[in-house]
């Protein structure tokens, strides 16, 4: 018996291999690493009885910003314009190290109690290293980084460093963390946007992650205004500058994609580009549809992601899950995007998106042990008798019927409890940050005073 082992008894698995195998039966981790399915002769430390649950790998959040958890509700009912010059820029701005801790925290306890393991979160231009430290401690499989902005937005409070500030700390934030506990944290290269990059902080972003190996982050065609103004100004789409740009490439994954035209696919396609899906933001901040079938149709890879808590509200894979399921429906008929391919695209897609699925993604002997365990009992999901369980998954389940996380072969999340976090500290800790980030506000006060009346 290995000390460090957790043996997963009786549950029904959702492999999501290349076979799409389905079975009962169990499956042991063993120093992070996954030794054994189906039917297991070894013995572990840990036993986790998974009788009436089901075993899926976790899932893979492609787009988030764990340095906007704190900010929710604060940024409801305005489109994306409005969304960031009242209260995104001004809030990100206020951030201090302290701040940003406690968001990050936050956060990445939501995702791992509602079944994710692995996300890619694109945080704030300064005190990213606060972001790393809280993901450190709660055992989230990240890619993240510090966005790299270097135009400002006239009339904004947003914070921006010229090109070579903002390239040192990138190189710094790398050199610290990159690969740390056993490659569980990981450094990404996150341009923001093109309204906010200039094209030689593209151009050094591309080199630098071409240089070290390294994803690369930014938000394209999000908004239908912003992208027809940047096409007036450049005479280019957001896709068609990056290609010029030489930045459309494999290791590139864009965030939104809702106004992406007809060429601007094509070059997603011919590049290799993913796409992070965030079908929640996009329909709270009136974005617009993602013309995610047509995608699928010329074999992008395509993951799904939260974005933010103030444009969502909500962290919730299973959320983003179903909504993507049904959101292309009424356009591209019923059989659009059906349950078990939006299963594929939370997990093995998702993990392709971010280059980790010879890692994880799905469950198999020698990838690393991120799984997770359903609970399929509730009220809302009852009765389901000849019910095909990934429609089960898809279209009833929530994220409060995750049982059990586990990442890297560590159970972090139990019996819908966390085994080291303090749930409780975790929510003091980020309602204090939050009153002392709207204290450095100009409109915090208001806030602060109105409560939750309004």
């Amino acid at each position: 018996m290995k000390r460090d082992s957790i043996l997963i008894k009786n549950g029904v698995i959702f492999t999501m291999n290349a076979k799409k195998e389905i079975f009962q039966g169990d499956i042991l981790i063993e120093n992070g690493v996954i030794t054994e399915i189906g039917t297991t002769r070894g013995c572990a430390a840990h036993v986790v009885d998974a009788a009436g649950k089901l075993v899926l790998p976790g899932f893979i959040q492609t787009h988030v910003h764990l340095c906007q958890a704190l900010f929710r509700g604060l940024a409801d009912d305005v489109d994306v314009v409005d969304w960031l010059r009242g209260r995104i820029w001004p809030l990100e701005s206020a951030h201090d190290g302290a701040s940003i801790h406690a968001s990050a925290r936050l956060a990445a306890a939501e995702m791992l109690a509602g079944g994710t393991t692995a996300a890619l979160t694109m945080e704030t231009a300064l005190h990213t290293d606060a972001v790393f430290q809280a993901v450190e401690e709660t055992g989230l499989r990240v890619f993240t980084g510090n966005a790299m902005m270097d135009v400002v937005e006239p009339g904004t409070e947003m914070r921006a460093l010229d090109t070579e500030a903002s390239f040192r700390e990138t190189r710094r934030l790398f050199d610290c963390w990159h690969g740390k506990d056993q490659g569980r944290i990981r450094f990404a290269v996150m341009p923001r946007g093109a309204r906010n990059c200039s094209g030689e902080l593209v151009e050094r972003s591309r080199r630098f992650a071409l240089d070290n190996g390294l994803l690369m982050h930014t938000h394209v065609s999000e908004n239908g205004p912003l992208s027809r103004r940047l096409k007036q100004e450049t005479g280019l789409t957001d896709m068609e500058l990056l290609e010029r740009q030489q930045a459309a490439a494999e290791r590139l994954v864009i965030a939104h994609g809702v106004w992406l035209s007809e060429g601007d696919m094509e070059i997603v396609r011919r590049r290799g580009v993913k796409i992070a899906h965030c079908p929640s933001a996009n329909l709270k901040l009136a974005s617009g549809f993602a013309k995610i079938p047509e995608l699928l149709e010329r074999g992008v890879t395509v993951g799904l992601g939260a974005d933010g808590a103030p444009c969502n509200n909500n962290m919730d894979m299973l959320t983003e899950v179903r909504l993507a399921a049904l959101i292309h429906k009424p356009r591209c008929g019923p059989t659009a995007l059906p349950a078990y391919r939006m299963l594929e695209m939370a997990t093995i897609e998702g993990a392709r998106c971010l280059g980790i699925e010879k890692e994880t993604g799905s469950l198999e002997v020698g990838k690393r042990g991120d799984v997770i365990l359903l609970r399929h009992d509730g009220l809302h999901c009852s009765p389901m008798a000849g019910a095909p369980l990934s429609s089960k998954i898809v279209y009833s389940l929530k994220g409060t019927d995750v049982d059990t996380t586990i990442v890297d072969g560590r159970i972090l999340y139990q019996d819908r409890r966390f085994t080291a976090l303090d749930e409780k500290k975790i929510k003091e800790e980020s309602s204090r940050q939050l009153e002392n980030v709207l204290k450095r506000t100009a409109f915090g006060e208001d806030l602060l005073r109105a409560g939750t009346l309004q």
